[in-house]
């Protein structure tokens, strides 16, 4: 078993996962140690839980188009791999899903982040991924912080969520259709082009 399939059994049997285990749900995640690309996202959705495949609905086709990749790619976990803020789906509240869990992404991030020195690119999608990762140099909020893209590339860029549900954000900002999308798809495109470089994770 190598480090990484260790982690995943320790995720699996840790103690604040044992309602998952009761559910019969399965940590939703991918990585490889030759990941070139790592999308965080917030966490699984029903569907994407159920049926074992990350981003797996309507959210998931609009992130491939806006990465510009094919299925193939985005579920090669050597060339993208999915993390999202909690690797569980966190159930339903009142306005949609609930929010991940705070206190999993930083139990569980580092130590497979440490296992991927090959990325080169990190995706940053909603307010959750965004206020983790880029913590004081975030904005005041999600729209600005995604209008402030070029602050952080080459290495990071943050998004909006792909749900159906933003088009009303989507129609407010047609900046980021013209302008942020591009820039994604040419950060995406230089990542899985070039050679390997430890990525900066904060």
């Amino acid at each position: 078993m190598d480090v990484l399939d260790a982690i995943r059994q320790e995720i699996r049997a840790h103690a604040s996962n044992a309602w998952a285990r009761e559910r019969g749900y399965e940590p939703i995640y991918a990585a490889s140690p030759r990941s070139r690309i790592v999308v965080i996202g917030q966490a699984p959705g029903k569907q994407a839980q159920d049926s074992q495949i990350p981003w797996n609905d309507a959210s998931g086709i609009k992130l491939r188009q806006w990465l510009g990749v094919t299925d193939a790619q985005f579920y090669a976990p050597d060339t993208i791999a999915l993390l999202p803020m909690d690797f569980y789906y966190p159930g339903k509240g009142k306005h949609g899903d609930l929010p991940p869990r705070p206190t999993f992404a930083p139990l569980w991030h580092p130590r497979i982040l440490t296992l991927m020195p090959a990325v080169r690119l990190t995706v940053l999608i909603g307010s959750y991924a965004q206020k983790h990762y880029l913590g004081a140099t975030a904005k005041r909020n999600l729209t600005e912080t995604v209008r402030a893209y070029r602050d952080y590339a080459p290495d990071r860029i943050p998004l909006v969520h792909p749900s159906p549900l933003n088009f009303r954000w989507q129609a407010k900002n047609p900046w980021f259709e013209t302008d942020v999308i591009p820039a994604l798809q040419t950060l995406v495109g230089n990542a899985i082009r070039s050679g390997p470089r430890t990525s900066r994770h904060r």
